[in-house]
């Protein structure tokens, strides 16, 4: 088990880089905002009231797939068990945490008593004995999973709720709406880190649910590599200091915020999943936080104004909403502006914060369309968009996502984005591209 020090309450800060310059008429308000958090120790909860008087301050629920498949090969199932043990080894003393079976049905592994576990060296080694018992066989039904894990979660009194889901299949004992309507009961109730291994799953499945429970997603394609994959996965979880930290964004009368999105260390749009927060303010959630920094856009449209003319365009907080409907303030703030000037170099400059990341949204998204057109069969169309895909990952220094790019097509130039589609192409390659299309790379300083 990993030492642990003892944990503080972390320091936030916004940061916003942008031109606010605008010219007569212009309406369109971008900015970067940069929100870091440093200062704390490791998991603690920060500021809930169940870390202030020592009761346990998380929850775990590993969640490994048991189905039919993951008998293919015969060593699947035993890397599975070792992931496992080796993430319940990293768990922190006091942790909650419970170990679940899934196939077409939800089976708690252990404690196994419908409640949870506390993490010390016995039930440590309780859990891993229990591991033994996990065998392979059914279906796969992955909404019956989040919402045991859901159940087994709420058990506790804790600051923070975490999942880890392991599965090497498609969804296919329940239907894409099953699992919808699961993962729209368990979000903002707990996070989630989704990994596929092997190559016999959905991307857009596992992708999905990392999406929708504000966690991760990432193919093992070797289930050799599981053990170090959970490992890490359950370091990033103990680190965690302050969960459910939303944005809250306020903005003046007659503005319209048209789009937030983070946009490091991931492309994720947040506009949809706005919860108003008072007049003219709303919620979006990022999930909990460690010591680390992210990056959001936002886009603000402004009613125009005269040259001269100055205006807030928008107010950026963090906030962590209570269960009384009212909100703790972290204590960081940030201003995005607009002023109308008649100065053509000042109001047609582009924030080089907002010229990289609209580049990055960019690629993911072409990314995701050329693999879309190449598994149609439009050569010619997918040749087009993971061409630009080859540009902007090199113009931006993406240089992870343009290893991988090179594994799917064969590139002339990357400046200009010529390429040639690869007649052979390995499926963990192109998934492993899919998976990580979102991953970006912070603006060069």
């Amino acid at each position: 088990m990993a030492n642990f020090a003892k944990p503080s309450v972390p320091r936030f800060s916004v940061d916003v880089y942008q031109n606010e310059y605008l010219p007569e008429g212009g309406r369109e308000v971008n900015a970067i905002v940069t929100v870091t958090a440093t200062g704390g120790g490791t998991l603690g909860g920060g500021l809930s009231p169940a870390a202030l008087d020592g009761r346990p301050s998380a929850a775990v629920a590993i969640m490994v797939d048991c189905s039919g498949s993951m008998e293919y090969p015969p060593t699947k199932m035993r890397n599975a068990r070792d992931a496992t043990a080796a993430a319940v080894d990293t768990l922190r003393d006091g942790t909650h945490f419970a170990v679940i079976a899934g196939t077409h049905v939800a089976t708690e592994v252990y404690p196994g008593d419908g409640g949870l576990a506390v993490a010390s060296p016995t039930t440590r080694h309780r859990a891993k004995q229990a591991l033994r018992r996990l065998a392979s066989g059914g279906g796969t039904a992955i909404g019956t999973w989040l919402r045991l894990a859901d159940r087994l979660l709420s058990s506790a009194d804790v600051a923070l709720r975490h999942g880890i889901l392991l599965t090497d299949g498609r969804n296919e004992h329940e239907t894409p709406e099953d699992l919808r309507a699961a993962l729209d009961a368990c979000a903002g109730r707990f996070t989630c880190d989704a990994r596929g291994v092997g190559t016999d799953w959905e991307v857009k499945e596992v992708t999905g649910i990392a999406s929708a429970l504000l966690g991760t997603a990432d193919i093992v394609a070797d289930p050799a590599g599981l053990a170090a994959d959970f490992r890490q996965m359950m370091e990033t979880a103990m680190g965690k200091e302050v969960a459910d930290v939303a944005l809250r964004v306020w903005t003046p009368v007659d503005t319209t915020l048209r789009y937030v999105k983070q946009v490091a260390p991931a492309v994720e749009d947040l506009t949809a999943r706005r919860t108003e927060a008072g007049p003219r303010a709303g919620d979006y959630p990022t999930g909990s936080w460690g010591d680390e920094s992210r990056d959001y856009h936002l886009c603000v449209e402004v009613p125009p104004a005269g040259l001269g003319r100055e205006m807030l365009a928008a107010r950026v907080s963090l906030v962590v909403p209570q269960p009384d409907g009212s909100a703790h303030n972290l204590g960081a703030q940030g201003l995005v502006r607009a002023v109308w000037t008649d100065d053509m170099t000042a109001s047609t400059a582009i924030s080089p914060q907002v010229a990289h990341y609209t580049g990055q949204a960019e690629l993911a998204q072409v990314i995701k369309q050329g693999l879309d057109l190449r598994k149609a069969g439009d050569f010619d169309g997918a040749t087009a968009k993971l061409g630009r895909a080859v540009q902007l990952a090199s113009a931006s220094g993406n240089a992870d996502t343009a290893k991988l790019l090179s594994k799917v097509v064969d590139v002339v130039d990357a400046a200009t984005g010529t390429v040639r589609l690869k007649t052979r192409v390995a499926q963990a390659d192109e998934m492993t591209l899919e998976t990580r299309s979102t991953k970006t790379v912070r603006v060069k300083k």
